[in-house]
């Protein structure tokens, strides 16, 4: 294993993250913030797991009342995670030791407003509360301006793909836009004379995040990097797509804080924290895969964590129930993306062959972008097998 890359020291709450510090083990809650006593309670269990960092959703005024509560209920280290209300921000500062926001979601609100005043207003309230920031670059909710200019632009593939990577257009294209979105972020931060950041860049398909992180960071050295597949699914195969990105980079000396992201009942948001400390013990034991031998299924199910934004916890089982239900198709290149809610939920689903990103009470279903339509919970398996069955006729 190679040595640590020196990253930047920040200090996030009672801990810090880069530099010398250990590797921090990240995970989020799957209760409804509302909740008050469960959210505290899960915060709580998954920080004396080795938990350094808890991440709790706020999307409206009753989530952000309620975390000050939590605040007063839990010692662990707490991130908010902020998407199409960056305005929250200024209400929650105060409660966590850290704020995520995601470059693809800034325009939603007031899109009148450049993005550049949204993160300098950002900046502003993180130095004021004594906050970290993320910068978290996902796949399932590109900047759509970053997305308009790299599918025009078809000369930056090859120069910014990771040099020591298989050169395949299909892939380096689609991380071009993460890429180019982490970097612009991180160097306006940096303008503004604010530099207690990391930056997260996460994608469902493994050596993506692998190439992608391993090219931010021979860019970008100083900055340290949250490492992480989205939408892994559900263990094990969820835990065996995350070693395959995260075990070379480590073993690298890259990655300053991790999280294993995998769809699992509330009951069962531990195996999170697990799956991190035991890619960590992996790494620190030479004991790493071997990400060019590994065969996984062509058949590939994605499906996003459970997190307190799940519409409806039958999300879970509709995932597990998906899988069993096309293990007929293991040997087929099908995507499927079973999402939990509508925050990347349609940007995920607009990546696979079939879709499904779940409501309160009904299911989406996506031909590739063409939504099908909505069907409950008890009919979507039949309306999902059929499309999969036309497709391999």
């Amino acid at each position: 294993m190679e040595k640590r890359k020196p990253t930047r020291k920040i200090k996030v709450g009672s801990t810090f993250l880069g530099g010398d510090a250990p590797i921090l083990i990240q995970s989020m809650c799957a209760t409804k913030t509302i909740d008050i006593a469960a959210t505290a309670q899960m915060s709580q269990i998954l920080f004396e797991a080795g938990g350094g960092l808890i991440r709790i959703a706020v999307d409206n005024l009753q989530d952000a009342e309620a975390l000050i509560e939590i605040r007063q209920r839990t010692s662990a280290n707490l991130s908010v995670d902020l998407q199409e209300n960056y305005k929250m921000a200024e209400i929650v500062a105060p409660f966590v030791d850290k704020i995520r926001y995601n470059p693809g979601h800034l325009h939603h609100l007031d899109p009148d407003i450049p993005w550049q005043k949204k993160v300098e207003y950002l900046a502003k309230i993180a130095q004021d509360n004594d906050c970290a920031l993320r910068i978290g670059v996902n796949c399932g909710s590109i900047d759509p301006l970053k997305s308009a200019q790299f599918s025009r632009d078809a000369t930056n593939k090859v120069e910014t793909f990771a040099k020591n990577e298989p050169q395949n257009d299909e892939l380096a294209a689609r991380f071009d836009p993460l890429l180019a979105s982490a970097l612009e972020h991180s160097d306006y931060l940096e303008s503004l004379g604010f530099i207690r950041f990391c930056v997260s860049i996460k994608d469902s398909d493994p050596l993506t995040v692998l190439g992608v992180n391993r090219r931010f960071s021979q860019l970008r050295p100083q900055i340290p990097l949250h490492l992480g597949v989205t939408e892994a699914g559900m263990p094990p195969l969820g835990i065996l797509k995350s070693r395959i990105a995260l075990e070379p980079l480590l073993v690298e000396g890259i990655g300053d804080t991790l999280r294993v992201s995998l769809t699992v009942p509330n009951s069962e948001k531990i195996e999170e924290i697990r799956a991190g400390i035991s890619i960590l013990k992996n790494v620190a034991d030479d004991n790493i895969i071997d990400s060019k031998s590994v065969k996984l299924p062509k058949l590939n199910i994605v499906s996003c964590p459970s997190c307190s934004r799940v519409q409806n916890s039958a999300f879970v089982e509709l995932a597990q129930k998906i899988k069993k239900a096309t293990e007929f198709a293991q040997d087929q290149p099908i995507k499927i993306a079973v999402m939990g809610c509508r925050v990347n939920g349609p940007g995920e689903t607009d990546d696979a062959d079939i879709g499904l990103w779940c409501g309160p009470n009904q299911v989406n279903l996506k031909d590739g972008k063409r939504l099908l339509g909505s069907w409950p919970y008890d009919q979507i398996i039949e309306k999902t097998l059929d499309l999969l069955k036309k497709k391999l006729s």
